[in-house]
């Protein structure tokens, strides 16, 4: 590996084109060094010159000399996704790479590039890697300018005060969206208070949020044969989301080959179950079911409230309740039969049992059904107790998963932001489900 050294002028000359605008955004000062004394970690430090307020993503393609090197994303860590203008550096492991011992890189030079941060991504679950357009990006500008069908800016408050957003409220009118194509929003990193507000809580990279629970449709788009689901009329089923599955169908189970058992095991998954298979067609490694932490932040998006529509008046103790019946599904508003007490067949229609996903209003984040319809399976081993502070993966060890959100069967209370249910992994239920996340490094 080549050491160079940052010097003085250098330095001051970084500094002083951070103040600068440009019309384009523009990477200037990379340089690249291995940390002294000794470590394999390599820092890429770059200016970044864009808007104030302005996003960007790095692009980073590594070279000795001529010669191309692949780098696995999860060698890269830092100013890499959601980047504002200014002094920012990249990190790159070796160690994660094949060249730890291939011997010194002694011309080792990389090139930076800049785009701007997408706002939506879209997979097309019946194409596979090596086709073309299998994945599609949204920009805000395309969105506002009309390029995707119908949008808001703007739909949510927070106690009176607004919160800053666009929302693709066109993907709802669309079914392919529903049934062969997979939409996701891109969720930028923060703070936020986690579970009753006393949790200072902070994830530290952006990631992608399913807009939607994955469909039956959907479902079969990747595992192409599988469990069925409960609700099974022939006209909406392929628009409603997939339940009657458990923890180990979407991951892999602690007793599967390879054991699977986040977080002992990591991102790791079983390749055969629904996020193997998804991320075999896709190329990319970083899909998976959320974190609790990351699950309530995008609920949230910026509320403080019961629910996602930032109404601090909401009342959660009334049955029906109109707050949350704006929001999503549950048994006072078609969950159940109009008496309230019946359970619907499982060949009825979307007015009772599930509803279609998207038959509500979004959150200020543009995604939809994050109260009720169906329970969301995360990541996390289920706990008494959560903690906070940055990227919490939960306990390390339990007997129950976590489930967020409520369902179709259940009341206000069961369905609000902070509210926690729990399932053994290797449980199915008609009112189990999940939404699709993809990790950014």
């Amino acid at each position: 590996m080549k050491v160079t050294r940052m010097v003085t002028v250098l330095t001051v000359a970084m500094f002083v084109s951070i103040g600068t605008m440009a019309a384009d955004p523009a990477i200037s000062g990379v340089m690249v060094q291995q940390r002294w004394p000794w470590s394999r970690l390599v820092d890429i430090d770059y200016v970044l010159t864009c808007d104030p307020g302005q996003l960007m993503d790095i692009g980073v393609e590594a070279y000795d000399g001529s010669s191309f090197l692949t780098l696995p994303p999860g060698s890269l860590s830092g100013d890499l996704f959601g980047v504002q203008r200014g002094l920012r550096r990249i990190v790159w492991d070796p160690t994660m790479t094949v060249y730890t011992n291939s011997g010194a890189l002694l011309e080792f030079r990389v090139a930076l590039t800049s785009a701007p941060t997408p706002l939506y991504m879209i997979v097309d679950l019946t194409k596979s890697v090596e086709d073309a357009e299998q994945i599609e990006y949204v920009y805000e500008s395309e969105l506002t300018n009309g390029l995707w069908g119908a949008w808001v800016r703007n739909p949510v408050t927070n106690d009176g005060a607004v919160i800053q957003s666009v929302v693709w409220t066109g993907v709802t009118t669309d079914d392919i969206y529903k049934t062969d194509k997979l939409v996701l929003r891109r969720i930028s990193k923060g703070t936020f208070n986690y579970s009753t507000g006393s949790l200072s809580t902070t994830l530290t990279r952006d990631f992608y949020a399913g807009v939607f629970h994955v469909t039956q449709r959907q479902w079969y788009n990747v595992m192409g044969v599988g469990r069925t689901a409960n609700f099974t009329n022939v006209v909406s089923q392929a628009f409603r989301p997939m339940e009657n599955i458990s923890y180990d169908d979407i991951r892999g189970a602690t007793n599967s080959n390879p054991v699977v058992d986040w977080p002992r095991t990591g991102v790791s998954v079983k390749p055969s179950s629904f996020m193997g298979l998804l991320r075999a067609k896709t190329g990319l490694s970083g899909f998976d079911l959320p974190t609790e932490a990351q699950w309530e932040y995008a609920c949230r998006a910026e509320t403080t409230t019961y629910f996602n529509d930032g109404d601090a008046d909401a009342n959660i103790t009334l049955n029906p309740n109109p707050w949350l019946h704006a929001l999503g599904r549950d048994k006072y508003n078609g969950g159940y039969l109009a008496d309230g007490v019946t359970l619907p067949d499982r060949n009825c229609g979307p007015t009772n049992g599930t509803a279609i996903v998207g038959s509500y209003l979004p959150n200020a984040w543009g995604l939809y059904d994050m109260h009720g319809n169906v329970w969301s399976f995360c990541l996390d081993w289920s706990a008494d107790k959560l903690t906070g502070g940055e990227d919490p993966k939960g306990a390390e060890e339990g007997e129950k998963r976590a489930l967020r959100g409520g369902s179709w069967i259940g009341s206000a209370p069961n369905c609000v932001s902070t509210y926690r249910g729990t399932a053994a992994p290797s449980r199915n239920a008609y009112t189990y489900g999940f939404r699709v996340v993809k990790a950014l490094p």
